[in-house]
């Protein structure tokens, strides 16, 4: 697949250059879940340019195997390396002097990895960056995908390398228009069933958008078969990602977050669905520390009503891996692809009615003209009455866009609809001028 969107965070990427290359060095950190195209796109902003770029990738090694990889890169692109390279932070000070008279681009991929190769890789790059960066003209990139991780190592006030990153670049999904522009250069004749889908399994992610364009499953039915088939890169990928991230505990975050898939979204349910365990702490971790699920409220409510709180997972891959193949772990373990192929197949679009509903949101986030996008409920026990699938407050202050999603028109029933909006109204949105709308497919 060819390279698509990142036009702006090249342009930032390059004007941070710029300035590395005409007043002093600059560290910018990339972060972002894995798969999201951060090599890609340091390449792509810096390969073939004219000074040059050196790639080093940190490996789960020793620091000396390390240290060996990074000397042939240094070779390859300087021409020359010293005698007596034995640590990072030899390689680093070698290349810091180097930089005095040669600009150039130093791109570290994976960096939290040194807390596992050697930790004090951390406050080495400390000590040399704080001695060196004001009369040199290094442009220093440090990428990672263990987001809790980087975070940590750049944002901790007691952490070496705290405050000493001049830039700080998340890598977000592709935008809905991004995967439109890629259907209709793979498959001219896609549906908004095939766009739904492609956003349902990737979220946007670029590298499960490429895996599915690089094998010509374009339409949702491939898709769907291909995610849950025996040559399926999907199959682990969600605990290929995770468990790295949680460690030994990961059983527990994954029995909260198969939880919240299956529709378990307030506190007391999931605690209820395991059995009583305390999950407290994890739903804590899973929200603030690593970033895969978000604690929501009705839209206008106060800030410390808890008992109206529900979770979601943020990443739409994880929502469906979780949904549909670890739920289903033992028909893999059994080899039963076919029939988890007629499950995924038959399940789907039940499942992606919900997913259009955050399809829409996002849409109208990337639209602009809103100050705030939810939900609204009441809290009772059970399904909530008066559910509102998609409330929009326009920056105008005194309007709202209030919506219904069906995947079809045919389910729509605007007598209860136009109900609920008038009991929305007396609730939260007194004063409000309320248009109101059917989101269905044919939308998209």
């Amino acid at each position: 697949m060819r390279f698509y969107n990142r036009e702006s965070e090249i342009a930032e990427l390059r004007r941070i250059r710029d300035l590395a290359y005409t007043r002093n060095s600059r560290m910018t950190v990339i972060t972002g879940r894995r798969r999201i195209g951060k090599t890609s796109l340091i390449r792509k902003a810096f390969d073939g340019n004219d000074t040059p770029l050196l790639y080093f990738f940190t490996g789960r090694k020793t620091e000396a195997a390390l240290v060996d990889d990074f000397a042939t890169e240094i070779r390859a692109k300087l021409g020359y390396v010293p005698d007596g390279l034995r640590s990072v932070a030899a390689v680093m000070r070698y290349l810091l002097e180097k930089a005095r008279t040669c600009p150039m681009t130093v791109a570290i991929d994976e960096f939290q990895e040194f807390m596992n190769v050697n930790p004090t890789v951390f406050s080495d790059m400390q000590n040399l960056w704080d001695s060196y960066r004001y009369d040199t003209r290094m442009n220093l990139l440090l990428s990672g995908s263990a987001q809790s991780m980087m975070q940590r190592i750049f944002t901790d006030a007691h952490e070496p390398l705290f405050g000493r990153a001049d830039n700080i670049i998340n890598l977000r999904p592709f935008r809905i228009a991004v995967l439109k522009d890629i259907l209709r250069d793979y498959n001219p004749s896609y549906s908004n069933d095939d766009l739904l889908a492609l956003y349902t399994i990737t979220g946007g992610i670029p590298k499960y958008v490429e895996l599915l364009c690089d094998n010509g499953h374009l339409t949702a039915e491939e898709m769907l078969r291909f995610t849950a088939s025996n040559m399926s890169p999907f199959i682990d990928e969600g605990r290929h990602l995770l468990i790295t991230e949680f460690g030994r505990e990961y059983g527990t975050y994954f029995s909260v977050l198969l939880c919240i898939a299956r529709g378990y979204t307030s506190q007391s349910d999931i605690t209820a669905a395991l059995g009583g365990a305390l999950i407290g702490g994890h739903l804590d971790r899973l929200e603030n520390t690593y970033n895969i699920i978000t604690k929501f409220r009705p839209i206008l409510s106060k800030p410390g009503s808890r008992n109206v709180v529900r979770y979601r997972i943020t990443d739409n891959f994880l929502q469906y891996w979780f949904r549909f193949i670890e739920r289903n772990r033992t028909m893999v373990e059994i080899d039963n692809y076919a029939d988890l192929q007629t499950l995924v197949l038959r399940d789907y679009p039940t499942y992606s009615g919900i997913i259009l509903e955050r399809y829409f949101r996002q849409k109208l986030m990337e639209e602009g003209g809103f100050r705030d996008i939810g939900s609204w409920w009441e809290a009772r026990a059970g399904k909530a009455a008066n559910e509102v699938d998609i409330v929009a407050l326009r920056t105008d202050g005194h309007s709202a866009l209030v919506a219904e999603v069906k995947r079809s028109a045919a389910n729509y029933h605007p007598e209860t609809f136009i109900s609920k909006v008038e009991h929305l109204r007396t609730k939260v949105l007194a004063g409000y001028d309320i248009d109101t709308c059917l989101f269905t497919m044919a939308q998209m």
